[in-house]
């Protein structure tokens, strides 16, 4: 099937789009994020409102100045710290990380779906075959010594023996078979020191309730369906065509194509035609109150934000470019040689427009936030609001790293 003609059968499903000019489709999209005016989340209760309207937080362990979803969380939830997550996390049971997008924080009621979907993608099966019969005879071992002390990590295993895993590079076989049962759900993550993570078993910390809930869809189109809606809400506005949006669910182009028009003709996805772009981009049902608020020219206060790489609103690349004509490329796995701007660097947001890029590195020990450098894009003038607001944004950010001053006296006199 062509990726690229999908118009006319997804769009004739519905009901004439929504017009929508490419400003508009950019505040629908920020408002719906939480990225634009006012501050619609706020302190710790505002972290599981925001990860339930956008599903999901991705997660990754790289902490150059702090870790990418302590980041996103950081630019919607005013007075957000990482203590906030933590809790929740570990504390108060409220979200769950396991596997969305990849490595994701979830509210934990979420959680019956992904144990299901990891089973019928067969990815729980494929995690064991790696690991062979040395995982299988460590995991018995493993349940033994969490029945004795109620969680462990894999220094508490005491096996010293190494296998290949399934990135392709050796790691120990405690955290091989740890990973293996955390993966097909027996066991959950039950805090994390650093990059060390200690698991206990499941059922000792999810409610049954929450693991024996009945699944929100009937059959394989409509679980594929929910997923589908789900990422469309991540996102806020997305395109029935290939995107790492999609990453995770192993979609190939006839099921996406089927989800688009069961989703469709249940009204629960609605059309958009945006100026400029020839395809029909499509948004979830309850979102549609934003477009009110997207098209009403009304002035609001000009935040500025530094957005994480692996933040929802920025999955889609392509998309991101055709909205707000920003090319974006998290530089991390690219060769030292052929990045343009550094390994680890974050755009920034400043009202409605995404207007360059900053590279940041926390010095924890001296308590330094170094901006290393920001990049402007061509077209951006700039002026006192935004050097003011950018001043403001990395002030706060500095706050979130427990950075006292901030080495950037070319940015900030």
């Amino acid at each position: 099937m062509n990726e690229n003609h999908h118009d006319s059968r997804t769009n004739s499903l519905a009901a004439p789009p929504i017009n929508l000019t490419l400003r508009q489709a950019r505040r629908f999209i920020l408002l719906k994020q939480g990225l634009f005016g006012a501050y619609r989340y706020k302190g710790k209760q505002g972290v599981p409102a925001f990860i339930k309207n956008t599903g999901c937080v991705q997660y990754d362990p790289v902490n150059v100045c702090s870790r990418s979803a302590d980041i996103t969380l950081h630019s919607r939830v005013s007075g957000y710290t990482k203590d906030m997550l933590n809790e929740l996390l570990y504390h108060d049971r409220r979200l769950v990380d396991y596997f969305d997008k990849n490595l994701s924080i979830f509210p934990v009621e979420d959680l019956p779906v992904f144990l299901d979907t990891t089973l019928a993608g067969g990815y729980a099966e494929a995690y064991d075959r790696r690991g062979g019969d040395a995982v299988q005879k460590t995991v018995p071992v493993i349940r033994r010594l969490i029945e004795e002390r109620g969680h462990v990590c894999a220094a508490d295993v005491g096996v010293d023996e190494s296998i290949v895993w399934y990135w392709g590079a050796m790691t120990s076989l405690p955290r091989a078979a740890l990973e293996s049962m955390y993966y097909r759900g027996e066991l959950i993550i039950h805090h994390k020191n650093g990059m060390n993570k200690s698991y206990a078993f499941m059922k000792d910390y999810v409610p049954a309730d929450i693991l024996n809930a009945a699944l929100p869809y009937q059959n394989e189109g409509e679980r594929i369906a929910w997923h589908v809606k789900r990422r469309i809400g991540a996102v806020g506005m997305l395109w029935n065509r290939a995107s790492d949006a999609w990453l995770g669910l192993g979609l190939k182009a006839p099921e996406r194509e089927a989800a688009f028009k069961l989703l469709l003709r249940r009204g629960m996805i609605l059309p958009v035609s945006v100026e400029g772009i020839k395809e029909p981009l499509f948004i979830r049902q309850e979102d549609e109150g934003f477009i009110n608020e997207a098209s009403s020219g009304r002035a609001v206060s000009a935040r500025c934000e530094l957005l994480a790489p692996l933040d929802s609103f920025l999955w889609d690349r392509k998309l991101i470019k055709t909205l707000f004509g920003f090319d974006y490329t998290w530089e991390i796995y690219t060769p030292r040689e052929k990045r343009k701007f550094g390994a680890y660097v974050l755009p920034v947001l400043y009202a409605d427009r995404l207007v360059g890029r900053a590279e940041i590195i926390c010095d924890r020990k001296a308590k330094i936030m170094h901006v290393k450098n920001v990049w402007y894009e061509a077209d951006i003038k700039q002026t006192k609001g935004l050097s003011a607001a950018l001043k403001k944004s990395l002030q706060r950010f500095a706050a979130l790293n427990g950075c006292e001053s901030i080495g950037a006296p070319f940015l900030i006199p």
